[in-house]
């Protein structure tokens, strides 16, 4: 798995690519907490568009820097773009997170902040 990290006009976005499971997920908490001290009032978006593999330690590292970045950090919501990546867009819905992240279908309706987030896979 790698993470790549983009400053972007009023955003850092992650771009993770490959399996994110029990071997790689520390790897993604490492890079979300360096961003969460770098963004100075920006939004987070992670872009798993190239994600092969959606592991439940990737899960968890979703659920808890969303819920970090929101009730520990006060910064806005983590943007999450899945698209429609089966192996990841799956798992999310399967443990709920669908209804905890903001999903969004590409880096840009993200950016854009748009009020219509994916709402179904």
């Amino acid at each position: 798995m790698t993470v790549r990290s983009s400053d972007q006009d009023g955003a850092i976005v992650l771009t993770v690519s490959g399996d994110v499971d029990g071997l790689t997920a520390s790897r993604l908490r490492t890079a979300i907490a360096e961003a969460f001290d770098r963004l100075d009032g920006r939004l987070l978006v992670v872009d798993l568009t190239d994600v092969t593999l959606l592991g439940s330690p990737g899960l968890r590292i979703l659920r808890n820097s969303a819920d970090e970045a929101v009730h520990h950090r006060g910064l806005l919501p983590l943007r999450i773009v899945v698209d429609a990546t089966r192996p990841v867009i799956r798992p999310i819905e399967i443990v709920g997170l669908d209804q905890v992240l903001a999903l969004y279908h590409s880096v840009d309706h993200a950016l854009a902040g748009g009020d219509a987030p994916i709402a179904e896979g």
